[in-house]
């Protein structure tokens, strides 16, 4: 028996996304199918193919921008499940790629086991963590990731991916690159050591007391800081972190600091320096600044807002101008990490941004 469901079972032809992704566009697609099992994503994905249409599967719909109304299928994945088995110096924890991924911080926090407490509050699924890899706080999913599950959308096989085979870097993985196109992640493997160390080298973190740490402080701070830096995409839309960190070469960074000296760099392990992007933009003037109803936002410059009527349009408007006057002024290229949804799937980033 079919148990997703489908709003064109309903009769309607198109209908509105804009409850169903966190930037709130006023976008619709021809149809959208949640999917509670991979079955049901390899028969949308085979319909799709059938009636020659785009076909898009989505977890939460928080890291994307679309440009325009989607032509074909969107099926947002469902899959649930968390198994927990322990180990003699780590816990092994399997999670379907449709949990949440905060929800699974909180369930893991509960059962004691730590680890995940400095990326609490990111938004999006489980399987949505390792196409980004995701990170916050001096910690990235490559650091708790012991394999990705997927599947090949063609012929249905599927496969286990190692942590190293997963190609991780920042905000990049090879789920970016050679697993694409016609795969779906299913589920992620964690393994998170009994052995547990405070990471709290990084940003406001620092401030913590030392000798009385705890993974629930971590936590609680994280997710306090968080809520006074970013915006609620229920009262604003908004995708996150716009932009990533540029990485730089050693030289750029040493003549950025002798102008700035307290420019926040962070040295990486292969010799190269992370900068801040939203310290770039907010050192161009830019916080606040806004093209129609998109927005920078007030408290964290790395965050554009839909601040209730933007249209796409507005929103690429004005991360064009943030990119072009970054560049002017310190030469250094922006790159966002938002996905561009177009009509037809996703758009190259560079090409929508000339």
């Amino acid at each position: 028996m079919t148990t997703y469901s489908s709003l064109s079972d309903l009769g309607l032809d198109k209908y509105s996304l804009r409850s169903l992704h966190t930037f709130a566009m006023p976008v619709k697609a021809s149809n959208i199918i949640w999917a509670e099992n991979i079955e049901q994503i390899l028969i949308a994905r085979q319909q799709s193919e059938q009636k020659n249409e785009p076909f898009l599967l989505l977890g939460e719909g928080s890291n994307v921008l679309f440009l325009t109304d989607f032509a074909g299928t969107v099926v947002f994945n469902r899959l649930r499940g968390i198994t927990i088995e322990e180990g003699k110096q780590d816990w092994f924890i399997h999670a379907a790629a449709g949990e949440n991924w905060h929800n699974l911080v909180c369930y893991l926090l509960e059962k004691g086991i730590k680890g995940l407490e400095n990326l609490a509050l990111i938004p999006g699924c489980a399987g949505s963590a390792p196409i980004q890899n995701i990170g916050a706080y001096g910690v990235e999913f490559k650091d708790v990731c012991n394999y990705v599950d997927i599947v090949n959308l063609k012929n249905g096989q599927q496969q286990r991916l190692l942590n190293a085979e997963c190609q991780f870097s920042y905000r990049d993985s090879i789920f970016k690159h050679k697993y694409h196109k016609d795969y779906a992640i299913t589920a992620i493997g964690l393994r998170l050591t009994k052995l547990w160390q405070p990471k709290i080298c990084y940003g406001d973190l620092k401030s913590l007391d030392h000798s009385i740490i705890t993974a629930q402080a971590i936590f609680d701070s994280v997710c306090k800081i968080r809520r006074s830096k970013l915006p609620d995409p229920k009262l604003l839309g908004n995708a996150g972190s716009f932009f990533k960190n540029p990485i730089v070469s050693a030289n750029t960074a040493k003549e950025l600091l002798k102008a700035y000296p307290d420019a926040p760099c962070y040295n990486q392990s292969n010799g190269t320096v992370k900068l801040a992007a939203g310290w770039l933009i907010e050192q161009c003037q830019l916080k606040g600044y806004a093209i129609g109803d998109a927005a920078v936002h007030e408290q964290q410059s790395l965050i554009l807002i839909n601040r209730g009527n933007a249209s796409p349009d507005d929103i690429v408007a004005l991360a064009r101008h943030i990119c072009s006057t970054v560049s002017y002024h310190f030469s250094i290229n922006l790159e966002p990490e938002v996905r561009f949804i177009g009509a037809q799937g996703e758009c190259n980033i560079t090409e929508v941004l000339l």
